[in-house]
């Protein structure tokens, strides 16, 4: 039986109910990916182009720093990353956690929570970032059986 984690960034709290549900589903430990700087309600006011979210999702090689790296990564077998959908990817974030860890050999399975849009290029965005390991689009939104799937797999 592999060890499992569920990494998970929320900006606002919906996915961190999405998060707490699957870890407990799959008997996983859970793990909050959390910002050094913490995102203000305005900061993720994507109607302003001027507002922190905005200036990081238009270059996509922003790099926000996470509060801590210390998710022992090396322990588990398969990851579940979280985080909601922003401008049809993960992010930027998402790609500040995979950069730091090394995920060789690790399975790691996407979900996510979006407003309406699906995936997008989260899932081709996020492979360079973590380089040797598995990638699979998981179910964005997913309803309770979706996340009994998810949490089987």
């Amino acid at each position: 039986m592999s060890k499992k984690l569920v990494a998970f960034f929320s900006a606002s709290g919906v996915t961190s109910k999405t998060a707490s549900e699957l870890a407990k589903q799959a008997n996983a430990d859970l793990y909050e990916i959390k910002p050094a700087v913490s995102y203000t309600k305005e900061d993720l006011n994507w109607m302003n182009k001027s507002s922190r979210s905005s200036i990081e999702m238009a270059d996509h090689n922003s790099r926000p720093e996470i509060a801590d790296k210390n998710a022992n990564i090396s322990e588990y077998d398969v990851i579940y990353v979280g985080f909601p959908v922003w401008w049809y990817i993960a992010p930027t974030i998402i790609n500040t956690f995979l950069e730091s860890y090394d995920f060789s050999g690790k399975k790691i399975i996407l979900f996510a929570t979006s407003g309406g849009s699906g995936f997008g290029k989260a899932v081709e965005n996020l492979k360079s970032s973590a380089k040797g390991a598995e990638i699979i689009e998981g179910k964005v939104n997913p309803s309770a059986n979706d996340i009994k799937k998810l949490a089987a797999m």
